[in-house]
């Protein structure tokens, strides 16, 4: 009989936000994953084959990025509450912890990869920009690579002797080869379609001797499914997304038998045997499994319950494990054979609402929005946008807790994937005919008209919550439509969009570059369009600002910024500060930030009962 998987670890802070466990490339029943420890995410070790489990990590303010190597030592990120440390080990069993490598400065997380045979790089994002170390665990770190350039780690070669880095999709560097010694080898380009790596065949078949690729140093004798090192890449081309592989001293292949219409990412099954890839498709708010063979150049698909899939990963065994949910249901980590995996919930959580799909005609093709309505009482309701986050993102039928909170407290939620949005195909994604901002908001808007027309809303009682991105519109749309919105959240949101320029990231800096044409130094007159800032002064609704003083994405001192704008233009609002970065790992602050949000939106919007928190004890099962 197998033991039943532990059932902590499922509620993440009235967030269920939960992580796919990661099984050891040796033995499928042992597995290490993040998981809630009393209202903060810790990393757990389960072997299922025994029913055994313990918490690994116990850190004052959670801890989320984790991985198993070969050698089954569990790694964890031990990071300080604004996001920068280093990486971390210990036996699967216990013992002491480590640091994985030394010699490796601090800094945020920019990729890990793990091999077999031992080998391990680790990328470092500092104040120095972006380092890459390659070794053993336990050993020194060596550098491979420094750059000021916007990437990430995206994998280490089975034999060590390629590293890809991912840079931006569109940029001329959007995927790098190295050698060990830091030479490049190869480099994809995205500035005419769109390109990204999805990470080297973990494939162990030999070849007879040494391949020597362009540079001075010969490589070590690469490892593939076919006699030579591939790397599984993904590139947008007419419209659709085209799943490829690139070999050296073949480069890049297209599989035109293997291509989507809306954004789809791809993991290569482990060990050894065939070339099998599982492809995760995101279309139109809910989620597709395909299992490609690429010798037999064959596409299937793989039968999943309806809804979103919010992770998948292949298993050793042959398995499939996957986070599945839908708009009643909480996600959970799931086997298509069934096996119990860590992560079942253990919470009966509230279910409000009726739910239907709204599509809204627009210049560029229907809006898609999920709506959901109080089912215990008639319409019209008083109605609040959720508005998703990216703007690389979209919304899903999937289970959220603030949609439970707000439809249990009377209001009708609509979430709506403006252009911009994930899921909808390229054309979609890259319109912005109205300009940065105002081309989602005018989505905003016209969704808001339809509501109303079919009664579902009533006028005076419509307001406005988002987070980062979600945030960003929302101020966006308050400031510059400020006759249609009667209340507004902003969390953690773009709030001012130069200011934020010059604090933030490498990544979305190169975003903003992208986005706008230009830095704000050339395109100043785009920056000034679309920053929140702007229009502060034209707010004429109740506002909320929910800001954290060590967000790297969403910099306070922008914050600070447009603040000052509405002080200066007399414009009342609320504001609240948090102790935490962008993605904070403790439950506490998720949880106040619901039920101020409740509160406010109670008092804006009239008529509206008002429900302080989501679910303050939910029902054990």
């Amino acid at each position: 009989m197998t033991p039943a998987p532990p059932k902590a670890a499922t509620r993440t802070y009235g967030v269920y936000r939960p992580v796919l466990p990661v099984t050891s490339p040796r033995n499928p029943d042992r597995m290490v994953y993040t998981g809630d420890a009393d209202g903060r995410c810790e990393i757990f070790t389960w072997d299922r084959s025994s029913g055994a489990g313990r918490q690994v990590t116990d850190r004052p303010h959670g801890t989320l990025l984790c991985a198993v190597d070969g050698d089954e030592a569990v790694w964890w990120f031990d990071e300080d509450r604004g996001g920068s440390g280093g990486w971390r080990t210990q036996d699967f069993d216990g013992g002491p912890d480590r640091p994985a490598l030394t010699g490796v400065p601090q800094g945020r997380p920019a990729g890990l990869a793990l091999t077999d045979g031992g080998t391990v790089a680790v990328g470092i994002r500092g104040p120095e920009g972006l380092s890459v170390h390659l070794g053993r665990r336990g050993g020194v770190g060596i550098p491979v690579l420094h750059t000021m350039d916007s990437g990430t780690l995206c994998d280490l070669a089975p034999d060590g002797g390629l590293l890809a880095l991912s840079g931006p999709a569109h940029s001329a560097r959007a995927v790098t080869l190295l050698a060990p010694d830091g030479t490049t080898v190869a480099v994809l380009s995205g500035t005419r379609e769109r390109t990204w790596a999805l990470g080297f065949a973990p494939t162990r078949e030999s070849l007879p001797g040494p391949t020597r690729l362009p540079g001075p140093t010969p490589l070590p004798g690469p490892t593939s499914l076919s006699g030579r090192t591939l790397l599984l890449v993904m590139r947008e081309r007419a419209g659709r997304y085209h799943l490829g592989t690139w070999a050296p001293g073949r480069g890049l292949e297209l599989l035109p038998w293997c291509s989507f219409d809306t954004e789809t990412t791809a993991r290569w099954y482990p060990g050894p045997g065939g070339a099998r890839v599982l492809l995760r498709q995101d279309r139109h708010g809910r989620s597709r499994l395909f299992t490609a063979d690429l010798d037999r150049r064959e596409l299937t698909p793989v039968p999943t319950p309806e809804g979103s899939i919010l992770d998948a990963s292949p298993a050793a065994d042959g398995d499939v494990h996957f986070i599945w949910t839908d708009a009643v249901n909480v996600p959970r980590a799931m086997s298509l054979s069934g096996a119990p995996l860590p992560g079942q919930s253990q919470w009966r959580l509230p279910r409000f609402g009726r739910r239907q799909d709204l599509w809204t005609p627009g210049p560029d093709g229907p809006v898609h929005t999920f709506v959901t309505t109080p089912a215990d009482r008639p319409a019209p309701y008083p109605l609040v946008f959720l508005v998703h986050g990216g703007p690389a993102d979209h919304d899903r039928d999937a289970y959220d807790p603030m949609v439970q909170a707000l439809v249990g407290s009377g209001y009708a939620v609509a979430r709506v994937n403006y252009r911009g949005s994930t899921g909808y195909g390229p054309r979609w994604r890259s319109a912005y005919s109205e300009g940065v901002g105002h081309t989602q908001v005018a989505d905003l808007v016209r969704a808001r008209a339809e509501l109303l027309d079919r009664g579902i809303g009533r006028e005076g009682a419509v307001g406005l919550c988002g987070t980062s991105w979600g945030g960003y519109l929302t101020l966006l749309a308050m400031g510059t439509r400020p006759d249609l919105w009667d209340a507004g959240v902003a969390v953690k949101p773009l709030a001012d969009c130069v200011t934020a320029f010059r604090h933030s990231t490498p990544a979305l800096q190169a975003l903003d570059t992208a986005l706008f044409g230009g830095t704000p130094d050339q395109v100043p007159d785009a920056y000034a369009h679309a920053s929140p800032s702007s229009y502060a002064a034209a707010i004429r609704s109740p506002l909320l600002v929910v800001a954290a003083r060590r967000d790297a994405k969403c910099p306070p001192e922008q914050v600070e910024a447009y603040l000052a704008v509405l002080r200066a233009g007399g414009v009342a609002h609320e504001l609240m500060w948090l102790d935490s970065g962008h993605d904070g790992y403790d439950g506490a602050d998720h949880l106040a930030v619901i039920r101020r949000s409740l509160r406010f939106l109670g008092r804006g919007l009239p008529s509206a009962p008002v429900r302080t928190e989501p679910s303050p004890h939910p029902e054990r099962r």
